[in-house]
């Protein structure tokens, strides 16, 4: 894990934030086919690590790999049917798409597909609170 230290910068947080929601809007209009499985599944993965990552910036941190931001997901307290640390699966089957060259089934997608719907949507509001409190920044 590479870390560097910068100004927290809410502004970009918020661009990431904003980003991200968009991205995983599109992504869940896809209709789930063989040939959408690997964007699908990819994306949603990249969506969740934007949420880490404009997370991590808030604080004054910029990550160089994948880990921090998902780790930092992890550490949210949210209310959903679905733990936060399914998430490291998602970050699993995408390396094994991008780097083995894997077809996630269609059960790992509508299984991704259920992971953003739950997840996503209070993980994205804990964090928009967490950049736009005063709290948040003077801690870091």
């Amino acid at each position: 894990m590479t870390i560097r230290h910068k100004k927290p910068d809410s502004k970009n947080s918020q661009s990431i934030l904003s980003s991200a929601e968009k991205e995983m809007m599109f992504t869940l209009s896809l209709q789930t086919n063989e040939m959408s499985a690997s964007t699908i599944v990819r994306n949603i993965y990249e969506c969740f690590r934007k949420l880490g990552d404009a997370l991590l910036i808030a604080q004054g941190i910029e990550s160089r790999d994948h880990l921090e931001p998902l780790k930092e997901l992890m550490k949210i307290s949210v209310k959903a049917d679905r733990p936060t640390g399914i998430l490291e699966n998602l970050r699993k089957i995408r390396h094994n798409i991008n780097y083995y060259g894997y077809n996630p089934s269609i059960d790992e997608v509508n299984d991704s597909v259920n992971i953003a719907k739950t997840l996503f949507p209070p993980i994205l509001k804990e964090i928009k609170k967490k950049i736009t409190s005063s709290r948040f920044t003077m801690f870091f």
